[in-house]
């Protein structure tokens, strides 16, 4: 047959069947059929071939309502998770249902601009639209995340350098394989993001360009509705309907940025004013000669410890206990607050704040002090040479070069203190045994000079478990003596399952470090001694509950009356709790204000 010789020839030899069909009028007819039907064949084979073999496409012939169930469905997750990234805030407390029944004008630009684009624009819009969103969303996260710490957003000038301290807090706390455990879930969470909002965006894209009547119409409905909804002021619950959200957070971060690139002159002005630069060494601290001059920082001591009605009860008992014990020994107290730069954490931004006079609130201020000729209240207590200056920084673990700029003669960091004993979480080494530590290696000396000292405890350091507490100063030993109240204490894993928990560990930690500092005082204090303790920073938001204030306590301890006289037109509460309306100074303000005090 002729069929059968043309499906013979097609298959055995393309030349064959084409011979056929040419061979004159009567069999044109004839053949042009039988010509069509091996093509026919073919494909009839080719979409058997392709139903047989498992895959995507033999599936979507097999089912094509599910098929097309599945589209519909994938194009509206991708629409949804496009608004989803549109409307959440960049704050968990500000997170709540009402928040995603909005209408964002973003969603109907992003729209608009890929409607009127050609089509290879519009695909390389798509994905670069996709690229920004997951970017955008990231930030949102890296927003939370310091929120949830700090109390502030993300900065995009000066806050890499956290990320780092962040890893090295999570492997102090929770081991090297919860820190390796958390950056590989932060990287995959970051590539699926980056990957899922581009998706969304081309597969968006794609819907309207086929279905461009409808996807024209909604799109301007959508912009006519959000432009009355805008003007009218239409609100659902407290929260605007018609939002422009997103391009306001946008707009302020831009502005947040160039404010930062701009921030390091406005600090070289502000360095450059220094009202005891000029003063003879002779005519500096007098007030303080032959003294011996403690700046005692206590980590993460902030107003929450004081004021917050749940933690009250037992601090107050800690601070009566404190008052107690330093009377019984000849010592007065005065207490006051100040607001501290950072909240959270950051704590050597507070520090250098503190002893520069300066306002350091972002990781570039902190290195440009660091790197300047500023003076400091510690270095000017070294410039006039009557004080040997020690620091006892019981935190650090790693070399720490901007030391000297504090003007200390000598530094003792957590190796150097004689610690054999285990850390507490990020903690190296409890505070007591710091404390005895100064004594040993420093205080207790015979036929020294007064010193002045920085002392950083870090016991009352984030996360709080578990801790230690006050044991009888003979027993302190080489430090394995904490191997057992270790083993006894809390898991930090458990402990931040509840915040309630947190909270309680947090406030013990300032009690142990207070209790530690009061027993010293009482065990090791003299005439000439004089304590200066004060809170760096609040805590992390976990432990504040909502508090937006940033002060921190401060305490000026000495037996001799006539240092507090020197201060008492400051104001300050008697005894080792500050008022409610105790004066609030801004911590860059305490240097000038101290060195006015004891100049002469």
């Amino acid at each position: 047959m002729p069929g059968t010789a043309g499906g013979e020839g097609d298959a055995d030899s393309g030349g064959a069947t084409g011979e056929e069909v040419t061979e004159g009028a009567g069999e044109e007819s004839a053949s042009a059929p039988d010509a069509v039907e091996p093509l026919a064949t073919d494909v009839t084979d080719s979409s058997l071939a392709a139903d047989a073999r498992p895959g995507w496409f033999g599936w979507r012939r097999r089912y094509p309502r599910t098929a097309r169930g599945v589209s519909v469905g994938t194009s509206v997750l991708a629409g949804l998770l496009v608004l989803l990234v549109l409307l959440f805030p960049n704050r968990l407390d500000h997170m709540n249902v009402r928040s995603f029944f909005r209408l964002p004008v973003e969603a109907i630009v992003l729209a608009a601009v890929l409607l009127v684009l050609p089509p290879k624009a519009r695909r390389i819009a798509a994905v670069c639209f996709g690229l920004f969103l997951g970017l955008f969303s990231l930030l949102k996260f890296m927003d939370m995340g310091f929120y949830q710490t700090l109390a502030r957003p993300f900065d995009l000038v000066f806050d890499w350098i956290m990320l780092g301290n962040a890893t090295d807090w999570l492997r102090e706390s929770f081991g090297r394989t919860g820190e390796v455990l958390a950056i590989i879930g932060v990287i995959v969470l970051m590539i699926a993001v980056l990957a899922l909002c581009t998706l969304a965006v081309v597969r968006l894209s794609n819907v309207m360009s086929r279905h461009r009547p409808v996807a024209v119409r909604t799109t301007l409905v959508l912009a006519t509705v959000w432009v009355t909804c805008f003007m009218v002021g239409v609100q659902f619950g407290g929260v605007t309907f018609a939002t422009k959200g997103n391009t306001e957070f946008l707009a302020n971060r831009v502005q947040h940025l160039r404010n930062g690139l701009g921030d390091a002159k406005v600090f070289e002005k502000e360095s450059a004013v220094d009202a005891f630069a000029a003063t003879p060494p002779d005519q500096l601290l007098n007030g303080l000669r032959g003294k011996d001059v403690m700046f005692t920082f206590i980590e993460s001591y902030g107003r929450v410890a004081i004021d917050d009605p749940a933690m009250a009860p037992e601090m107050d008992a800690t601070l009566k206990k404190g008052d107690e014990t330093l009377k019984s020994a000849g010592f007065a107290s005065r207490s006051g607050w100040l607001r501290s730069p950072v909240t959270g954490a950051g704590s050597w931004m507070a520090h250098s704040t503190f002893l520069s006079g300066l306002w350091v609130k972002n990781q570039q201020r902190y290195l440009n002090l660091t790197s300047s000729k500023r003076a400091t209240l510690t270095s000017y207590f070294q410039k006039t040479g009557d004080w040997r200056t020690v620091g006892i920084v019981p935190g650090v673990r790693k070399s720490w070069p901007e030391g000297k700029y504090f003007g200390l003669d000598h530094i003792y960091d957590s190796k150097h203190l004689g610690y054999k004993g285990p850390y507490f979480s990020w903690t190296p080494v409890p505070d007591q045994f710091s404390l005895e530590a100064f004594q040993k290696l420093e205080h207790g000396k015979k036929n020294r000079d007064p010193i002045m000292a920085e002392i950083i405890l870090a016991s009352s350091h984030n996360p709080w478990s578990p801790i230690a507490h006050t044991i009888d100063w003979n027993d302190l030993g080489d430090g394995t003596v904490f191997e057992q109240i270790k083993k006894e204490g809390t898991n930090p894993t458990e402990v931040w399952k509840s915040q309630e928990r947190v909270r309680t560990e947090y406030r013990k930690a300032i009690q142990y470090s207070v209790d530690s500092l009061t027993q010293w005082m009482q065990r090791y204090g003299d005439e000439r001694t004089v304590l200066v303790f004060l809170g760096d920073h609040q805590p992390v938001p976990t432990v504040t509950k909502g508090s937006t204030s940033w002060d921190v306590p401060i305490t000026i301890v000495a037996k001799d009356p006539k240092i507090l006289d020197r201060v008492a037109d400051w104001h300050w509460t008697d005894g080792l709790k500050p008022a409610d309306d105790a004066p609030v100074w801004a911590m860059d303000k305490f240097r000038d204000r101290f060195m006015t005090a004891f100049a002469k």
